[in-house]
């Protein structure tokens, strides 16, 4: 299934558009929402290409928000990673594929044991190109499991969280696995996307 997602979306996109990706070399930016900024942070890390990731804030009214002000959810605010990738090594559309097999699409305003708009799932695309294959990116996510709460929108203002929050999964490898488990989000994604 996960091939036949990334088949989907290049030929709906053009060839042409993946190969244009694949020869710029300057870092480039991305911004994803799917739940618990830790989890999202240590998933994206993993990448060969990605630089690096960052926790954040994103998509609220309120300036420079702190993460009590986020975690109450009175902000409008979403926990977000912003990932800098290598283009010539992993391409945007690469990593909407990680990003997909990486969140629960079929539940709103929620991600796995984290309840409210602030773990909220959401694909934040900066510019046309990413716009696009954002949006083409979900046509066989809708097709996999009919109703996506998924958002796919312009990035606002990212602001990064706390530093203690920052790679959170390496300064507390414990704190973090237990949470990870006791969440139940691997557990979950299974029943989602199998083996994938």
């Amino acid at each position: 299934m996960k091939a036949a997602i990334l088949v989907s979306i290049g030929l709906a996109l053009g060839l042409g558009f993946m190969a244009q990706a694949a020869q710029t070399s300057q870092p480039q930016t991305a911004i994803f929402a799917s739940g618990c900024f830790w989890c999202t942070e240590s998933d994206f890390e993993k990448l060969d290409g990605v630089i690096a990731a960052e926790s954040g804030y994103i998509g609220g009214d309120v300036v420079d928000p702190s993460y009590q002000q986020v975690s109450a959810g009175s902000t409008g605010h979403t926990e977000a990673v912003l990932v800098t990738f290598d283009p010539a090594k992993v391409s945007y559309l690469q990593l909407l594929d990680h990003y997909w097999h990486n969140v629960d699409p079929t539940v709103q305003n929620q991600q796995f044991c984290d309840r409210g708009s602030q773990y909220r799932s959401a694909i934040f695309y900066s510019g046309p190109a990413q716009e696009k294959q954002a949006l083409a990116s979900l046509k066989p996510i809708k097709e996999k499991f009919g109703k996506v709460y998924t958002q796919i929108l312009a990035a606002p203002r990212f602001y990064p969280a706390e530093e203690y929050h920052q790679d959170y999964y390496k300064k507390n490898p414990i704190r973090y696995r237990w949470y990870r488990n006791g969440c139940g989000r691997d557990k979950r994604l299974e029943q989602l996307w199998g083996a994938e």
